[in-house]
């Protein structure tokens, strides 16, 4: 199922933004882009740790188990200083960059996929090309998904209940 260009974004006039550091601006994307997933039938967690180690900023799942992993760059400076999103490749069915309007897209692979987003949505520009994920990989990534959401969940209803266990999936 591809998601729709131009989709649910609604961007505030250049007065109203706040200046935020990269994690708050981070942040703000990311709420942006799990209300865009969501309004397209796919949940998502932030902050999912792969195989590799690697944190992907969002992991997102459709009805028919596909994962697409979101990498949110909320600068220039972001882009440059990390670069560690081909490691996510292999985890996934799609991946797109997600940044905000003024980012300056030039500078991005063209040949992965292109979101703009802002904390109250998000709207496809370039459509994420198809990879191939390793069944083996999918069932452990749908296990590990199940099991970080559950205890998240968890934690907000009962924060004393697991303690430090939240981060171990």
């Amino acid at each position: 199922m591809p998601i729709p260009p131009n989709s649910h974004l609604k961007i505030p006039p250049p007065g109203d933004l706040p200046v935020l550091d990269r994690a708050n601006a981070a942040g703000l994307l990311a709420r942006g882009l799990t209300r865009f997933f969501a309004a397209h039938g796919l949940v998502s967690l932030a902050e999912f740790t792969l195989g590799c180690g690697r944190r992907a900023d969002l992991l997102c799942l459709d009805a028919r188990s596909r994962i697409t992993i979101v990498e949110i760059k909320s600068s220039l400076e972001d882009f440059r200083t990390d670069q560690k999103w081909p490691d996510y490749l292999d985890y996934c069915d799609r991946f797109y960059f997600a940044v905000p309007e003024s980012f300056p897209r030039e500078i991005l692979p063209a040949e992965q996929g292109l979101m703009v987003a802002d904390s109250y949505g998000a709207t496809v520009i370039r459509e994420s090309a198809g990879l191939v994920l390793n069944g083996t990989r999918r069932r452990a990534l749908l296990l590990q998904f199940a099991q970080l959401a559950a205890s998240r969940l968890q934690a907000l209803s009962d924060p004393q209940s697991i303690g430090g266990q939240l981060e171990s999936f």
